[in-house]
């Protein structure tokens, strides 16, 4: 049997999920699962690179435990995110986290030189203060940059660290806001203009393509030799890759960010598209994903975090569930990135200080849920496509009431039934390199694996 592990890793967690393909179904099994967040260095929010590929390597481990072995492996993670190697391949750290406050005010210095206007239009990107185009500014202006030999986003460095090659992968680089939105390839004028050097960058790989095999040391450490492969790398790609959408219907990805959007074959990039701060991102078979980012998850995970996870999230849900309010804020916020406390955040952008618990808690809910419908109503505006149905899709999905509610608010039809979509889509660019197949005859998998549920508003 074909083994295929997926590593799978989130802003807040990471696990590794093997799967293979039997009878036309493919089945998922957890094997291992880790914590991941953002560290404070010096005042800086970072990431642990050096524990993110232990955990890797750890999982891929745990395979050869169970007697599991998989032919493929292959990684996926957030966007935006890198790590910059000198000539020596030693990383140029701390890898600085797009939650970091640093990044606003090099977005500022980047629209200076370039208005935001001329960048939206070169690469379909939409204005989020830490896109990879302004973060590399920050390492321009410390001097870090001219350091660098090579960029690597989060997923190419981990792969890089298995398999001792250094490549960018399509997916990931198309967060970053240095593709040119027509071509899907670097724009190195865009380089040039802000005095980027274009030699740490390299091709572009696809989903599905060869990284290389796993190093000599790689394969001494975990027991077993395996191939790995470029999935669909940004995390959103993989998810949207395992959706069985069609043109009438939208995903959201429901995550640490929810991402509503749609698949189109060419970039939208009108000025209406801009004035909504719609995003081109690329996908799988270079399809790209129409979609806007509103502020998922992530709402929620702080507020446990502020009340140092004293209720689990089903008890959260009910206590708003119970609550009577219904007041709304913007989920777009910036406030809302990396606030100290998160409840008191949602409470000044609801002008209530005294606001009780459960209170907030339903204003998160509506509010997103006010957001989804938003977005999905400028989407038909834009397309001139009535959208029938939302899929969710993701560890959001899970969520009964969120899900109730944004029926109720939109007044479509929503399905969920994919809860591990990432890992999936992340598995599927995988079978698709193994058996030669494409998108349309992977999602069929899907639609055969795993039911997709009506649920009522």
């Amino acid at each position: 049997m074909t083994y295929y592990l997926a590593v799978d890793i989130g802003a807040s967690s990471g696990r590794h999920i093997l799967g293979h393909v039997e009878d036309g179904k493919i089945a998922l099994e957890e094997v291992y699962r880790f914590e991941n967040g953002m560290t404070e260095v010096d005042g800086t929010l970072t990431w642990d690179v050096d524990a993110l590929t232990g955990e890797v390597v750890a999982g891929i481990k745990k395979c050869g435990e169970l007697g599991k072995v998989p032919s493929y492996i292959a990684i996926d993670t957030w966007g935006v995110d890198y790590v910059l190697l000198d000539k020596n391949d030693c990383p140029l750290l701390p890898a600085v986290a797009y939650r970091d406050a640093s990044n606003a005010a090099a977005a500022e210095q980047v629209e200076k030189i370039i208005p935001f206007e001329s960048l939206y239009a070169r690469t379909g990107i939409q204005r989020q203060t830490f896109n990879t185009v302004f973060q590399l500014y920050r390492d321009k202006q410390s001097g870090k940059l001219q350091k660098a030999k090579r960029l690597l986003f989060i997923p190419d460095y981990l792969t890089w660290k298995l398999t001792g090659v250094q490549h960018n992968e399509y997916t990931i680089a198309s967060t970053s806001g240095l593709l040119d939105a027509a071509s899907g390839d670097w724009d190195r004028e865009l380089f040039g203009l802000l005095g980027y050097p274009t030699e740490i960058v390299g091709p572009l790989f696809m989903p599905g393509s060869v990284a290389g095999p796993l190093s000599p040391e790689l394969e001494q450490a975990v027991g077993f030799p395996a191939l790995v492969l470029h999935a669909a790398s940004h995390d959103t790609a993989s998810a949207v890759a395992a959706c069985p959408i069609d043109e009438n219907s939208v995903y959201i990805s429901s995550g640490t960010w929810s991402l509503i959007g749609t698949e189109n074959a060419a970039p939208v990039t009108s000025k209406e598209a801009l004035r909504w701060n719609f995003t081109n991102e690329g996908g799988v078979e270079k399809r790209y994903r129409f979609l806007d980012n509103i502020m998922g998850m992530w709402l929620f995970q702080r507020i446990r975090k502020d009340l140092d996870k004293k209720y689990t999230y089903d008890q959260m849900m009910d206590m708003a569930k119970a609550s009577s309010f219904t007041g709304t804020f913007d989920c777009t916020s910036p406030a809302l990135l990396a606030p100290e406390n998160m409840i008191e955040a949602v409470r000044s952008l609801l002008g209530q200080p005294d606001l009780p618990l459960p209170d907030v808690l339903s204003a998160v809910y509506h509010s997103l849920a006010h957001a989804y419908d938003t977005v999905i109503r400028r989407m038909e505006q834009l397309s001139g496509k009535r959208v029938d149905s939302i899929l969710i899709v993701g560890g959001g999905s899970k969520d009964r009431y969120l899900n109730a509610l944004t029926s109720k608010v939109t007044g479509k039809k929503v399905l969920t039934g994919l809860g591990e979509a990432t890992a999936l889509g992340n598995l599927l660019t995988q079978v698709m390199h193994d058996k030669g197949i494409d998108l349309t005859a992977a999602r069929k998998i899907v639609s055969a694996s795993f039911p997709i549920r009506e649920i009522e508003g």
